[in-house]
């Protein structure tokens, strides 16, 4: 989608948005048009039974008076409007209008607080599809808009947007990686796609197994030893910050394709699973963001890729493993397998690099659905500070995340007769002990782990995706970073 800026006119084709306030008041564009119109655009609204309540809208075809196709109107509300709800008006306004026929929409921001550039980018994030493997879908079902022009009379929002508009160029690499199958993103493949940020400045390492096993990271490597595919461990960093300055380090869970291995998933549903990849797609997200808007921060991302398949070479239950940190592990249950990635993919960060803290994300555990739903992602920390920076980044961005507890009496479902643990702690308080096993890994590193797992996938549009992959957590890190941690 092309977003453009311009200065405020009634539009000569296409579509023209404007905003009304909940008491139809009609300023700026709207009261011009509406006098074009003879002052029937009251009326109109009335007919309809409309009154500008927030989000709502109505659309009128071929408006008397004017050139232009279409007249989509949408309501302010009588509240002050935040960032976030102007992101939200934006992507309204693309969501209406993106298989309305009109080619070119031009928004009208001409009402008090607005913040031209947040309503660009919402209309960017909504204009997202993922149709690389559509063939042969006909022309009506395509979209037909290619253009919004944002027409303001703020002169900075052009700059502003630019900054922001290399963020969504990360919420849609994010996109990307976790809508693509399994047989076309696998660890190798994966690895290719993060050597492609090379190109902004950012630095890539790539361990294949040999290497890995090396470290003696068997807790990652037994994930992947039942695949054809080879496992990979991708570390990229940036030098935004100043020389010497601890790295912040995020890591993420890159299981590009999940049958469960040996302890196999039903079939019904089975195909989601190509998202397992989710929590590694946010973070080489967040990288492609970071880099893009050259943030003043130095940031290491770690993302562990494997694909967990049942052979004759798999993990089988009651298998006992040893991380690269010589703790071991009686892998009870080959399903849950993103922890036994996480827990050699962190401790190789913190004794590597040394970090301010850790952050992980990952679609760890069905059981954070049935906690949270799909509205919030999970966090779960040992840090008061970093869980309220995440929790008000989230209120900011709309990526929203909600922290649950941890404690000792957790810890002591995964003890183990066997080994140090095991990588389950049975069906109570399942998304705890997951993110308790991942404590055991940290070494004391303040860290946060970030469940994704009802958030990173959409069986529904939302008001800034549609269905498919969100991109959930790019925007909130970025946030977070920005507003806490760049110099």
């Amino acid at each position: 989608m092309q977003i453009n800026f311009s200065e405020i006119k009634t539009p000569s084709n296409g579509a023209c948005v404007v905003f009304v306030k909940k008491d139809l008041a009609f300023e700026g564009l709207a009261a011009e048009l509406n006098a074009q119109a003879d002052d029937r655009l009251k009326t109109i609204f009335e007919a309809a039974n409309f009154a500008g309540a927030k989000a709502s809208s109505l659309e009128i075809l071929a408006p008397a008076g004017c050139d232009f196709e279409r007249l989509l109107v949408i309501g302010l509300g009588d509240s002050k409007l935040s960032k976030q709800d102007n992101i939200e008006l934006g992507a309204l306004a693309t969501a209406k209008l993106l298989h309305s026929g009109s080619s070119d929409a031009f928004i009208a921001v001409d009402f008090e607080g607005a913040d031209a550039a947040a309503i660009a980018e919402g209309a960017m994030l909504r204009s997202y599809r993922f149709d690389k493997y559509r063939t042969k879908e006909p022309e009506s079902k395509k979209p037909s808009l290619t253009s919004i022009t944002v027409m303001t009379t703020d002169e900075s929002a052009t700059k502003v947007f630019e900054d922001r508009s290399k963020v969504v160029d990360g919420v849609f690499f994010t996109r990307d990686l976790v809508s693509e199958p399994g047989n076309v993103l696998y660890p190798e493949s994966f690895a290719d796609r993060i050597r492609e940020l090379t190109r902004l400045g950012v630095e890539v390492e790539v361990l294949g197994e040999a290497e890995m096993e090396t470290l003696g990271m068997g807790s990652l490597l037994c994930v992947g030893q039942g695949s054809a595919r080879e496992s990979q461990l991708a570390i990229m960093r940036w030098n935004g910050g100043n020389a010497g300055d601890a790295p912040l380090a995020f890591i993420g869970k890159g299981v590009t394709f999940d049958t469960g291995g040996i302890s196999l998933k039903p079939g019904a549903g089975m195909e989601q699973m190509k998202w397992d990849m989710g929590g590694a797609g946010t973070v080489v997200g967040l990288m492609k963001a970071l880099a893009g808007r050259k943030a003043k921060a130095n940031v290491v991302a770690v993302v562990g890729l494997v694909e967990n398949m049942p052979s004759g070479n798999a993990t089988r239950p009651g298998d006992v493993v040893t991380s690269m940190s010589g703790q071991t592990i009686e892998v009870l249950n080959t399903d849950a397998e993103g922890r036994l990635v996480l827990a050699d993919a962190l401790w190789y960060c913190q004794e590597t690099y040394k970090p301010k803290f850790m952050i992980d994300l990952a679609t760890l555990t069905g059981a954070m659905i049935i906690s949270l739903g799909h509205e919030y992602a999970g966090i779960f920390s040992d840090s008061d500070e970093l869980s309220d920076q995440l929790y008000a980044a989230g209120i900011e961005t709309g990526d929203k995340v909600w922290r649950l507890p941890i404690h000792d009496n957790y810890d002591k479902l995964i003890n183990c007769d066997v080994a140090d643990m095991k990588n389950i702690g049975g069906r109570a308080a399942g998304s705890i002990t997951a993110a308790q096993f991942l404590k055991r890994f940290t070494n004391d590193v303040p860290w946060v782990h970030i469940d994704i797992a009802g958030t990173v996938w959409s069986e529904k549009d939302l008001p800034m995706s549609e269905k498919g992959g969100t991109g959930h957590g790019v925007r909130l890190l970025d946030r977070f970073v920005a507003d806490n941690y760049e110099n």
